[in-house]
């Protein structure tokens, strides 16, 4: 578990733009069985793939596209386990992965980014997506 004075930072990278954090397991199960509407869901992380490509395409995106998610969200892996936990139940079939980016529709997953096609790319890559995926499904 990483020291929360480290984290502050990055946490507040995403709620600073509007992103709700979610720091327990209720709170995950409350908002994604409850849901009506569009989620993005980020389970945000220490490693420089998420400083450097996951929260800037996501803020970026967030920026520009006309269309956008209802409600955001974000968990901290490796900080806030069983939000964590409970957030990857939400994501199966697809394993563990931080930092992720999930959309999910009155309930249902209907998008997700993992880890593998983050790292190596940027922010602006990232970004594109991310406005593609919101114009389609929200």
């Amino acid at each position: 578990m990483y020291p929360e004075e480290l984290v502050v930072p990055m946490r507040e990278d995403l709620t600073s733009v509007g992103f709700n954090e979610l720091r327990t397991a209720e709170q995950v199960e409350d908002l994604l069985t409850e849901a009506n509407g569009t989620i993005l869901l980020v389970v945000n992380s220490v490693c420089g793939c998420a400083a450097g490509a996951a929260r800037p395409g996501v803020k970026w995106a967030l920026e520009m596209s006309n269309k956008k998610p209802d409600v955001l969200a974000t968990v901290f892996a490796g900080v806030d386990m069983d939000a964590t936990a409970k957030a990857r139940e939400f994501t199966l079939p697809f394993p563990p992965s931080s930092p992720s980016i999930a959309l999910f529709k009155d309930g249902e997953l209907i998008h997700f980014v993992e880890r593998h096609h983050i790292e190596g790319r940027n922010a602006q890559i990232i970004g594109h997506h991310l406005v593609d995926v919101f114009q389609e499904y929200c």
